[in-house]
């Protein structure tokens, strides 16, 4: 069970259109930040916001490959996200 403070992260996560865009996006398999971009036509810091706040969720993670970061559900956050 997660405390007070955890759900209130999680619940920052999912209350913006556009990180609720991104989840429904990354559903869908891995996503590189680069086609994230494109996409939600954003721009890369107001993208780099959004998956700071996914990521210190825990809904989301992240892994370098070269100087991209490429993005995918958590498997604690595809249960939470339930």
């Amino acid at each position: 069970m997660l405390d007070e403070k955890n759900m209130a992260v999680i619940f920052k996560a999912f209350c913006d259109e556009n990180r609720i865009r991104i989840l429904k996006m990354l559903a869908a398999g891995e996503k590189c930040g680069c086609k994230l971009l494109e996409e939600l036509n954003v721009t890369q810091p107001t993208l780099s916001h959004h998956m700071k706040i996914l990521c210190d969720s825990g809904v989301v993670v992240g892994r370098k490959e070269g100087k991209w970061t490429h993005y995918s559900i958590s498997c604690e956050g595809a249960g939470t996200a339930i």
